[in-house]
Order: C-alpha cells, then structure tokens, then sequence
C-alpha cells in the first residue's frame, strides 16, 4: 500500500495591511504554490491529496530528480474517483485542470521497479483559491476624500497585485532552475562515477594484455633446444 498524505491550503499573511483593509484583501485572486521534494523506494507507491474549491486552477508540475532511468508513473484522480491524468515512465510532466469542489488525489508510482529508488520534486500552483466575487467592493466603501489623494487605492491595489504577480512567476522560476540544477548534477555525477568506473576497468585490461604480450614474445624468442654433451 501507498503513503497517503495531505496539503494543507498555504497561508497568506496580510499583516502589513490595516484592519479595515483586511476584508478588501479578498479582492485579490491570489496565486498560492508549493514545493516538495521526497524519496520513493523501489516497488512503492505514495499518494497526495489536495482540498480544491469550485472553479480554481490546479496546476501540477514534476521531475524526477535522480534514480535509475529518471522516469516514474503519475495519475491524477478528481475528487469523484475520475482519472484525469494517467502517465507512465515519465520523466517529468506538468498539467492544469479547472477544479470541482473536493479532494484531487495525485499519485507517484515506483512498484514497477525492484532496485532502484526515485528523488522526485512537484510543485502545486493553485490559481482562484479566494472569493473573488464577496468582498471585491468592500474595500471602495474606505476610500473618502479620493480628489486629494494622488494614488487611489485601486491604483495600490493594482500594483500590489502586478507586484505580487512577479515575484510569483520570479519564486517559481527559481525553483525550477533548483529542480533542473539538481537533476542535471545528479546525471553529471552518475556519469562521471560511470567513467571512472569504465576506465578503471579499461586500465587494468590493458595491464593484463600487455602482460600477455611481453610473455608471449619473450616466449617466442627463448632457445628451446636442448645442447648435447
């Protein structure tokens, strides 16, 4: 049987906004995303459960890492049971769905191999997890006196959001600069613990052979005739 396990929903932290701000905040569409690396052993199967509400975006992206050939098989089930995605000896892999209301159930399986255990990395982006529609106006209602002001606060409220939107996209393409670093130092030392196996072996067969060719000429030039007395 698999290891089953959780993910929780990530917080959001909004301490820097004022109390009477708090409720504007969920005027964001916020993008929440998470990353995990783990060990699979050989013949074992681990699966992940995810709480999705209505109509959000649910996107999936892994690698495998290091082990054997780099491949592993996937499935992603919807919450009714449904398979959406179904992979097999894949080396990475990433996938988007519009999610319906309950628990999307991700599985990697490792039962096909009997040596060899996988390091595999997912990341889990999760688009419209918020209520978008409830409270989009509440934050308008603390605005008085906007003629003075130099910047609205939809005009902060943009930037927040474009700013936000950035390090987003910047924090996920450094993670998955980390997760090609690894896997492409993870083959480099494989290959490299390869030739240095290789050459050893290459070494030690010319040794032999060069033995067997100083004997055989040294064999061919001795005087085997036997001197009369």
């Amino acid at each position: 049987m698999g290891v089953r396990m959780w993910l929780p929903f990530p917080m959001l932290l909004l301490s820097a906004l004022p109390a009477t701000l708090l409720s504007g905040a969920a005027g964001f569409t916020p993008s929440l995303d998470s990353d995990f690396t783990f060990t699979l052993p050989a013949g074992q199967k681990e699966c992940f459960y995810q709480p999705m509400p209505l109509k959000a975006s649910l996107e999936i992206e892994y690698q495998v890492l290091d082990g054997g050939e780099l491949d592993i098989d996937f499935h992603l089930a919807s919450p009714e049971g449904r398979t959406l995605v179904f992979e097999q000896r894949k080396s990475d892999g990433v996938h988007t769905v519009e999610t319906e209301d309950g628990d999307y159930m991700f599985c990697f399986d490792n039962t096909f191999s009997t040596i060899s255990e996988k390091v595999i990395f997912f990341e889990l982006i999760l688009d419209n997890m918020g209520e978008e529609v409830e409270g989009q106006e509440d934050w308008k209602k603390y605005i008085t006196n906007t003629d003075v002001l130099e910047m609205k606060l939809e005009d902060i409220l943009e930037s927040i959001n474009s700013i936000k939107s950035r390090l987003s996209k910047s924090g996920h393409i450094q993670t998955l600069l980390r997760a090609f670093e690894a896997r492409d130092r993870n083959i480099q030392e494989s290959n490299f613990d390869r030739v240095n196996f290789w050459s050893v072996v290459n070494l030690m067969v010319m040794v032999v052979v060069s033995a067997i060719q100083v004997y055989t000429l040294k064999s061919l030039f001795e005087d085997k005739r036997k001197s009369r007395t």
